[in-house]
């Protein structure tokens, strides 16, 4: 059962003290021209509402820290466990409203306390958070406390945010179907006969209805983009090692990576500000060299010079980020064209057509094409994800970070799999992880089996990152061969770009196609970014609710700030998102 906070909404109409901005530029309703109407004071709507606009009404004295995470609370007991029911959220942080209350205080004073400032965050349930238990959507791990906020948590609340729950997702972070035993089924916000995506379902559903302004994910092999394709939402898939991983629960230490799900591309760029940063404590999985050509990362010099965060990734939204970008769609991974496939690939055409229009060069490259540049997406792609090498092993690490006399945690892969706090159709896949976990830690295992498995992790290693990496980079820097000598086809392309999942939200209680697309970004360790392309229409059903279309976005290593340029200038253009019709503003409470 959640624990839940059911104080009513007060939406405080008082000034706030040395708050009030009377020459902002940030109101509404203003008659250039007409000095005699004074200007509307700013206000704020929580469905749709982004960070700059809670700000601005914070600035006009009309809306109040207590009050914004009081109107999201309020939000997530309207729709989450009755109307749509779309259990989203877990738990909520019984110390949420207290920070708020804090935040106005100093607000009076002081002014905003970060770009964050009061920005209610939901996080995905496998990072860490002194105030609230970690479970991983796992009965398992229901007693997880923490000690503290993973390094990626503690960025945000220094930035500001607000910690205001859990987010359910597919436990365990395990697959697409968005389930737990913790909370069960997430729901689409959409269509709730129509699954999330995952393995951050809760995350997606719960922003896309509007529960919390931003939110966060993981991403071992799409969970971040995923369940934001499926949402309508933007997901921000960082590159490998630019963001620690620190107290996140881990599937497979060498893809997994934390990430932003917002829903614009701003929110995204605010929150990945917050998250980034060199983390020189024992699980950031920001220090060892990858078997390519990358350089190890030792200390805060050198985190800066190789991932070359700048100051904020804000820089980078220009509304005219289409003008003059380079973008190679890449016609493989589009899907067969059958079925619901046919409406991802007609609006992702018509998303291409957009940023031409826009000034943007998008060539289509087709197979030849990319054998011309001696490149098979197949051979890209066919390679196991590392979760079924390293799972077991990385699980037993992170329960031992951590005293069991604190709060009587489980501390290892055998004894969550011996509890059985996980859904039933995830005891094959605990039989599956633990079997490969332990052939490949007992190297005294000559079986061929065992002595297969050890080979095929090691090639993962060693030569999986190589070969994909060169060949999306061949593509990146349009070679027609295999090394930097080869001759060029054209100019070099900023990104690639294709659909982020291969079908609309499949029924509830399916895994939505995703091809193989999902694959490029873990297993390069390039950054990708999912958006919505735009809405559409199922086939057959006039009725039914229109379901968002996600497109994803692929840079070089380290270079997130393409990605949010092309995104936003996207985003500014089309104007893709719309909001889902299940979850409306509420009334406001006079009482």
């Amino acid at each position: 059962m959640k624990s839940r906070l059911t104080v009513s909404l007060l939406l405080l109409a008082a000034l706030l003290s040395g708050c009030n901005d009377s020459d902002s530029d940030d109101t509404v309703g203003v008659n250039d021209g007409d000095t005699s109407t004074p200007a509307e004071p700013a206000t704020f709507n929580f469905v749709e509402g982004t960070i700059a606009q809670a700000h601005a009404a914070m600035r006009a004295g009309t809306l109040t820290c207590e009050a914004l995470v009081q109107g999201y609370i309020d939000r997530i007991e309207a729709y989450d466990d009755t109307g749509p029911t779309l259990h989203a959220v877990i738990n909520l942080n019984p110390r949420a409203l207290d920070r708020a209350r804090t935040l106005d205080r100093n607000y009076a004073v002081e002014g905003p306390s970060g770009p964050l400032h009061c920005v209610p965050v939901l996080l995905k349930d496998n990072f860490d958070t002194a105030e609230v238990t970690t479970t991983a959507g796992g009965t398992a791990l229901q007693y997880n406390r923490t000690p503290d906020d993973a390094f990626s948590v503690a960025g945000i609340v220094d930035a500001g945010g607000i910690v205001l729950g859990k987010a359910n997702l597919d436990e365990f972070a395990f697959g697409f179907q968005g389930s737990s035993s913790i909370e069960g089924q997430v729901k689409n916000a959409y269509d709730q006969s129509k699954g999330p995506g995952g393995s951050s379902s809760g995350t997606g559903a719960a922003i896309a209805a509007s529960f919390a302004m931003t939110g966060t994910g993981s991403d071992t092999g799409g969970s971040v983009r995923v369940p934001s394709s499926l949402e309508g939402l933007v997901g921000i898939r960082p590159s490998l090692r630019l963001v620690s991983q620190d107290g996140i629960v881990p599937l497979a230490a060498s893809q997994d990576t934390g990430g932003p799900m917002c829903r614009t591309v701003e929110d995204c760029a605010l929150m990945l500000d917050a998250m980034v940063g060199f983390d020189d404590g024992p699980y950031a999985n920001q220090r060892a060299a990858f078997a390519y050509d990358s350089a190890a990362i030792e200390t805060v010099d050198e985190y800066e010079a190789i991932t070359n965060v700048p100051a904020t990734y804000t820089d980078y939204l220009n509304a005219d980020g289409l003008q003059g970008a380079r973008i190679a769609a890449l016609q493989p991974l589009f899907g067969n064209g059958n079925g619901e496939n046919a409406h991802v690939q007609a609006r992702l055409m018509e998303a291409i057509e957009a940023m031409r229009a826009a000034g943007a060069t998008v060539d289509i490259l087709s197979e030849d094409d990319l054998a011309e540049r001696n490149v098979s997406l197949d051979a890209l792609t066919d390679f196991a994800s590392n979760s079924r090498f390293e799972f077991r092993n990385d699980l037993t690490s992170y329960l031992m970070s951590w005293p069991s006399n604190l709060d009587g945690h489980l501390r290892s892969f055998d004894a969550v799999e011996t509890n059985g706090g996980y859904e039933a159709r995830n005891i094959g896949t605990f039989a599956f992880y633990g079997a490969i976990g332990r052939a490949i830690e007992d190297e005294s295992d000559t079986s061929d089996e065992a002595i297969g498995y050890r080979q095929a992790y090691q090639r993962n290693l060693e030569e999986r990152p190589a070969i994909v990496r060169n060949g999306l980079m061949r593509i990146l820097d349009n070679r027609d061969g295999n090394d930097t000598s080869a001759a060029a086809l054209g100019a070099p392309y900023d990104a690639l770009l294709y659909p982020s999942v291969l079908s609309l939200a499949p029924a509830l209680g399916s895994s939505p196609s995703t091809g193989s697309n999902n694959r490029l970004s873990p297993f390069s360790g390039f950054p990708a970014l999912s958006m919505p392309a735009g809405m559409v229409q199922p086939a057959g059903n006039d009725s039914a609710p229109a379901l968002p279309v996600g497109m994803e976005l692929l840079a070089r290593e380290f270079d997130e700030p393409m990605l949010i340029k092309i995104a936003y200038g996207y985003q500014e253009t089309v104007q893709p998102r719309a909001a889902p019709t299940f979850t409306p503003e509420l009334a406001a409470n006079d009482d």
